[in-house]
C-alpha cells in the first residue's frame, strides 16, 4: 500500500508536487532493485558499499531539506518524511547515512544559523559531506543539566576551546562536520541557557573518534564516541553567534529527527509485514498455506491496522509542520507510536515465521533486532511520554 501524497501547504511548498511524485517513484524502484539486493553485502561487511553512497549523493539524498538556493532539493517536511519512509523499506543503514544531514543538522542550520553559516555549510551537506549531531554524553542524555562538555573562551583569540566526550553519535566515524552541544556557563539558569551549539569540522586538531560500537542490529550504520581535547574553533563556529541558544536549537532539530525515526519505523514495519505475507502464503502446514489460518490472519491484520495508523499520523504531523504549527507534542507522539508499533509488528512477524523466525538465515530475525533501536534514539519512549504530559499540563494551566 502506498501512502497518499499530501499536497504541500502554500506556506512551505517544497518541491513541485508532480516532480516530487516522479522522484518518489524513481526512489521506490531504486530501493527495490538496487538497495535491497545489496543488503547481504552491507550485512556481511558492516558497511554500505562506497559506490552506493556515491549513487545516493548523485540522487541528492544528502541535501533533501537544504534550500534550493544552497544546492539542495528544498523538500518540505511532508515530502522529506515520504522519502525517509520509502528509503526505510530497505536496511536501516541506508537511511542512517544521510538522515542526520537532512534532519537534525539541516534543521539546526535553518532554526539557528547566521546567514554566513548557512552559506558555508548548506552547500557542503547538500553535496554529500556527512554530518553528525553531538548531544548525548557518557553521563548525560536527556538530562542537559548534567552536560559535562565545556566550551570556554580561547585566551589566545576570539574563539572557543572545547573539551569533553560525546557518546552514541550516529555517523561519527565517517562525519566531516559535527554540531556539538557544550556548556558555556556553569549554572543552568535560566533553564538550559548554559548550553550552546558549535559547528566543528571533524578534522580540527583535538577531535577524535572511538572505534565503532558493536550493536544489536542495524549493520552498516555506525556510531561511536567523539572526543574533544582542547579543540580550538573560531568565534564564528558558535551557531547563531549567540551563547545559551544551543539546547533550544537541539530540541527544535529533534522534532525533525523524531519525525524521521517515526517515518523510518513505519517503512521498516511495512517491509517486515510484506515479508510475513509472502512467508505465510509460501509456508504450508496441514496441507495448506498458513495464511489460511485465522490466528495468522489476525496477526497480519493487526499489523496492517497499526502501520496505517502510523502512516496517517505521519501525514498529519508533517502537514501541520508545513503550515507552521508547533508540532512538539505531535512529533513526539508520532515517534512513540510508530516506534512502538514497529516493535509489535516485527515481533508478530517472527511469530508468523515460527521456528524459522528465530534463525539468522531468515529476514524476520534481522527485522526484530534492527527495529529495537527505534524506541530509544531521538528520545526514548519514556522520556517522550514525560515530555508530552508536561506540555499537555502546561497548555491546560495556561488556557
Amino acid at each position: 500500500m502506498n501512502i497518499q501524497s499530501a499536497q504541500p501547504h502554500p506556506g512551505n511548498p517544497g518541491m513541485d508536487s508532480d516532480t516530487f511524485e516522479q522522484f518518489a517513484e524513481q526512489l521506490t524502484r531504486y530501493v527495490r532493485e538496487r538497495l535491497i539486493p545489496a543488503e547481504a553485502e552491507v550485512i556481511a561487511n558492516d558497511a554500505i558499499p562506497p559506490e552506493i553512497i556515491g549513487e545516493m549523493r548523485e540522487m541528492g539524498l544528502f541535501g533533501l531539506s537544504v534550500p534550493e538556493e544552497y544546492g539542495g532539493a528544498g523538500l518540505n517536511l511532508t515530502q522529506y518524511a515520504r522519502v525517509v519512509n520509502i528509503m526505510a523499506y530497505a536496511a536501516p543503514a541506508y537511511r542512517s547515512i544521510f538522515s542526520i544531514n537532512v534532519g537534525m543538522f539541516a534543521s539546526a542550520l535553518k532554526n539557528g544559523a547566521t546567514e554566513a553559516q548557512k552559506a558555508e555549510w548548506y552547500p557542503k551537506v547538500a553535496e554529500g559531506k556527512i554530518a553528525c549531531f553531538g548531544l548525548t554524553e557518557p553521563g548525560s542524555g536527556s538530562d542537559s543539566a548534567a552536560m559535562a562538555t565545556t566550551a570556554t573562551p580561547d585566551p589566545d583569540g576570539n574563539g572557543w576551546v572545547l573539551n569533553g566526550t560525546k557518546r552514541y553519535i550516529t555517523n561519527a566515524p565517517h562525519a566531516e562536520v559535527a554540531l556539538i552541544m557544550a556548556r558555556t556557563e556553569k549554572e543552568a539558569l535560566p533553564k538550559n541557557a548554559h548550553v550552546s551549539a558549535f559547528l566543528v569540522p571533524m578534522n580540527t586538531p583535538g577531535v577524535s573518534t572511538g572505534s565503532p560500537d558493536k550493536k544489536m542490529g542495524q549493520s552498516g550504520s555506525h556510531i561511536s564516541d567523539i572526543m574533544l581535547d582542547d579543540v580550538r574553533v573560531p568565534g564564528d563556529a558558535l551557531l547563531g553567534g549567540e551563547t545559551g541558544k544551543g539546547f533550544r536549537f537541539a530540541m527544535q532539530s529533534l522534532d525533525n529527527g523524531r519525525i524521521s525515526v517515526g517515518a523510518a519505523a513505519a517503512g521498516y514495519a511495512r517491509r517486515a509485514l510484506d515479508s510475513a505475507l509472502r512467508y505465510a502464503n509460501e509456508r504450508k502446514a496441514f496441507g495448506e498455506p498458513i495464511a489460511n489460518f485465522q490466528l495468522i490472519q489476525q496477526m497480519l491484520a493487526d499489523s496492517e491496522i497499526e502501520i496505517y495508523a502510523a502512516e496517517a499520523m505521519m501525514a498529519d504531523v508533517t502537514a501541520r509542520a508545513d503550515r507552521g504549527e508547533d508540532i512538539l507534542i505531535k512529533a513526539a507522539a508520532f515517534k512513540v507510536f510508530s516506534s512502538e508499533m514497529c516493535g509489535r509488528v516485527v515481533d508478530r512477524v517472527v511469530q508468523v515465521y515460527g521456528g524459522a523466525g528465530y534463525l539468522a538465515e531468515y529476514d524476520a530475525e534481522r527485522f526484530f533486532r534492527d527495529a529495537r533501536i527505534y524506541r530509544i534514539y531521538e528520545g526514548t519512549t519514556q522520556i517522550l511520554q514525560l515530555q508530552i504530559a508536561k506540555h499537555m499540563l502546561r497548555e491546560w494551566r495556561d488556557s
